[in-house]
């Protein structure tokens, strides 16, 4: 853990938010602790530098990531682009941010930040090559970079958890893919805190793609609506569209075609709120065809009474 990072990092957002070192050190700790801590003179307790986050206003794991990682905003800028490329299915991007970074030290050295290269190896192989076995290997491998106890998983080892289970959906092993989102959503279920909120209704979401491939069409729905209430609770929009978009999906498979077309509404509004265009014209398509059909239904309809 380099001490003088953390402290240097203290300075910095201290002098950023025009605090002095006696108003930071303020029911706290005294002056000259704050100085020698900026130093790198002493190591700061845990509840010391926990109240220091507080006032700095940031979460008190950046500072054991500044410590642990040289240069983490740039390793965290690199996670959030990969995230982008995930998210939007840009593999080709994902794929030239990974040649990119895949040499450098700061992934090499470090088995968390190579997790992060590997998993997204991983997601590339099979999206892009299909090749079903090599990604598997990779996710596995980024997992065992980190995992130490089988009953104890991060957010991050659930994640890859997660994306080998996608693999395993988009090959058609519906059964392997929902053991393994099963797995994953117990996982999740004994972490005390999660930091990022799209984790858990992306999961309900995944879980409720099987359920609907399965045709268990209730249990999909009833996975996406506690996806949606969770994205609700969270003022999270990610990925509400696409939960809304299967409940859809669901009641257009129980000929429940009014209900359906109600959700598809729902979904398309989310999609054009964030600008998210790839599916917009297959989805106003859909709703064309459902409106046309459900039309066709209830003219049959009156035409028997």
């Amino acid at each position: 853990m380099d001490f003088s990072a953390i402290g240097q990092r203290i300075r910095d957002l201290r002098k950023s938010l025009k605090l002095s070192q006696d108003e930071l050190a303020q029911g706290i700790c005294t002056q000259a602790q704050i100085s020698k801590i900026e130093k790198g003179d002493v190591y700061p307790y845990a509840n010391t530098l926990y109240l220091i986050s507080q006032k700095l206003g940031v979460d008190v794991n950046y500072f054991f990531e500044i410590g642990s990682t040289p240069r983490v905003d740039y390793v965290n800028e690199v996670s959030r682009q990969l995230r982008l490329t995930r998210r939007h299915l840009l593999y080709e991007e994902m794929n030239r941010i990974v040649k990119l970074e895949e040499d450098n030290p700061l992934f090499t050295q470090n088995g968390r930040n190579r997790q992060l290269i590997l998993w997204h190896k991983g997601v590339y192989e099979h999206a892009v090559n299909n090749n079903v076995e090599k990604s598997i290997e990779l996710l596995k491998s980024a997992i065992d970079l980190t995992h130490v106890l089988d009953k104890v998983w991060n957010e991050r080892e659930i994640e890859v958890l997660m994306s080998m289970g996608a693999v395993y959906v988009t090959d058609n092993q519906n059964e392997i893919s929902l053991k393994i989102f099963l797995e994953a959503k117990e996982h999740l279920s004994h972490l005390v805190f999660i930091s990022d909120h799209s984790i858990l209704p992306r999961l309900y979401y995944n879980i409720a793609r099987v359920y609907t491939r399965l045709k268990q069409y209730d249990e999909s729905i009833t996975y996406c609506k506690n996806g949606i209430k969770y994205c609700l609770e969270k003022d999270n929009l990610f990925p509400l569209a696409e939960l809304h978009y299967q409940v859809s999906y669901n009641l257009e498979k129980l000929g429940k075609y009014s209900d359906s077309i109600y959700y598809l509404n729902k979904a398309i509004s989310i999609f054009e709120l964030i600008e998210d265009k790839k599916y917009m014209n297959l989805l106003k398509e859909k709703k064309s065809s459902l409106e046309l059909h459900y039309g066709d239904i209830t003219k049959a309809d009156h035409s028997k009474t």
